[in-house]
């Protein structure tokens, strides 16, 4: 199966571009405050699943930002279904989720898509009607596409990471230069 790039589907190739493309993003955004709101609501787009470290606060934040508290209210307002799906332990992610009043899930196993799948069926979703957002490819990108969701990228939101992050971080450079390099041909 092909994945859809950013604008349009993506010829056929080689193995090697199959096996990248299940890492490149739907939508690369430098932030979630860039969300394309309507693109994604014109898209059919009507729930979004969000990761915490990097994507909406950095690893070593407790609790969100009244911006992201904010954010959320107003995605909220515009027709979305929200869901906070982290691999973090249970304790992180019911701290960090409280004050966003959405569905959480700690200890997904991203890539792996049970616990996403899950939390689609609660919100009463479908994968096509759904978007990830994360600053992972390798995680939250893999995920996404293995659900059959629209994947949104976001630059990190920092530069410190958990030490396992950090370690896949220059691998996802190998990759992300690729996607930008297709991206932009």
């Amino acid at each position: 199966m092909w994945m859809k790039m950013h604008f349009g589907v993506r010829p056929k190739k080689g193995w090697y571009s199959m096996i990248l493309e299940h890492f490149f993003p739907d939508i690369f955004v430098k932030s979630v405050y860039e969300l394309p709101v309507e693109a994604l609501k014109a898209k059919g787009i009507r729930g979004l699943v969000f990761d915490i470290d990097n994507t909406v606060a950095p690893f070593d934040i407790a609790e969100p930002d009244k911006d992201l508290i904010e954010l959320f209210l107003f995605l909220r307002k515009q027709g979305f279904r929200l869901c906070i799906l982290s691999n973090n332990s249970k304790a992180r992610v019911r701290l960090f989720s409280k004050n966003l009043k959405t569905l959480a899930v700690h200890r997904a196993g991203k890539p792996g898509v049970k616990k996403l799948r899950q939390a689609l069926e609660k919100l009463q979703l479908l994968p096509e009607n759904t978007a990830i957002v994360g600053d992972q490819v390798f995680t939250d990108m893999w995920c996404g596409h293995r659900a059959g969701l629209t994947c949104i990228l976001t630059a990190p939101i920092c530069n410190r990471d958990q030490l396992a992050t950090k370690v896949k971080r220059g691998v996802e450079k190998l990759v992300l230069k690729e996607y930008f390099k297709r991206r932009w041909k």
